[in-house]
């Protein structure tokens, strides 16, 4: 599909780059495989044929256990952390009259100990470079979102893709809520939709277009879920929503009152070969002071974006 006429990327040539030999990335009949050899320790994402196909054609999957108990737990610790002590960045995306809280904060793996062991040590990198059939992973972001008990703000149908300043097909969003989420409390997908076209990004509260301009890009509709492939899943802590920045999705409120409810989930956000900056004349969200002096058709190289996969060290 094409991108909106204002995005100025390039694409390089998976031939054109050079890979350390530390790795390995195989295709095989039944499985997909990325490993990794660091100082003695394997890091590996087994992930089937069949899953890689269903997020290539739909762009989303359900991924069961993507972290461990232990892994689960750490994470825990770091959201409570990361309440307890909120970036500049951080928001509420609910009314002050929702008998409810949804809080939002961004980018904050490198002060925080604990999303930093998840996002580097855990299964997230090599399951994203197989996921996008991708020979490398690099960290975005990260974003934590909580939903309190009671909380009745819906998240309207939108793509994340357009909200950012970079453009290519090959990346992954993995929600991974630590709570149990049943099916009505989880994010819905519209499945097929990250093949496009881009709709207009608007804040969800307010429903402004801070990013392109009114009339630049559609409107996205409400999506006839009995017409459209819409899919959502019963969630364990520790599984994983992965989907394309592309894909269109949308998340109803918690609206059960009792403290099981709580929806505590933590977003990371990855690149893989064919990833590339995209300036753009407004403040994204989020914003990334780094990418400032960039230039358009950029590799995203920073030390702001670490390599996931294949990494050097521990």
């Amino acid at each position: 599909f094409k991108l909106p006429v204002t995005c100025c990327f390039c694409f390089c040539c998976r031939q054109c780059n050079t890979f350390t030999n530390i790795h390995t990335y195989t295709q095989t009949y039944t499985s997909y495989v990325a490993r990794e050899q660091v100082k003695g320790r394997t890091r590996m994402a087994n992930v089937s044929k069949e899953i890689v196909e269903a997020f290539q054609r739909d762009g989303c999957v359900h991924i069961q256990s993507l972290l461990t108990e232990e892994e689960v737990n750490i994470l825990k610790r770091g959201i409570e952390h990361n309440l307890a002590h909120p970036s500049h960045r951080a928001l509420v995306a609910s009314e002050k009259t929702d008998p409810g809280h949804f809080f939002e904060d961004f980018c904050n793996w490198s002060v925080n100990e604990d999303y930093n062991h998840i996002i580097k040590k855990s299964k997230i990198g090599p399951l994203a470079a197989a996921l996008m059939n991708s020979q490398t992973a690099r960290l975005f972001h990260d974003h934590v979102l909580v939903k309190e008990p009671g909380t009745q703000a819906d998240t309207p149908w939108h793509q994340d893709q357009p909200y950012y300043n970079v453009v290519g097909n090959q990346n992954v969003s993995f929600w991974i809520p630590v709570d149990p989420v049943p099916k009505d409390t989880c994010l819905k997908l519209i499945a097929g939709t990250h093949k496009g076209p881009w709709y207009l990004p608007r804040t969800f509260k307010d429903k402004k277009a801070k990013w392109f301009q009114e009339g630049e890009l559609p409107e996205a509709p409400d999506f006839d879920e009995s017409i459209h492939k819409s899919l959502t899943w019963d969630l364990q802590s520790g599984d994983a929503v992965a989907f394309h920045m592309a894909c269109v999705h949308s998340a109803p409120g918690v609206r059960r009152t009792s403290s099981s409810a709580r929806r505590r989930a933590f977003s990371v956000r990855v690149l893989g070969d064919d990833m590339r900056y995209c300036a753009r004349p407004w403040k994204t969200s989020p914003h990334i002071p780094e990418l400032e002096s960039y230039h358009d058709g950029a590799v995203l190289d920073l030390p702001v974006f670490p390599l996931l996969f294949p990494t050097q060290s521990d």
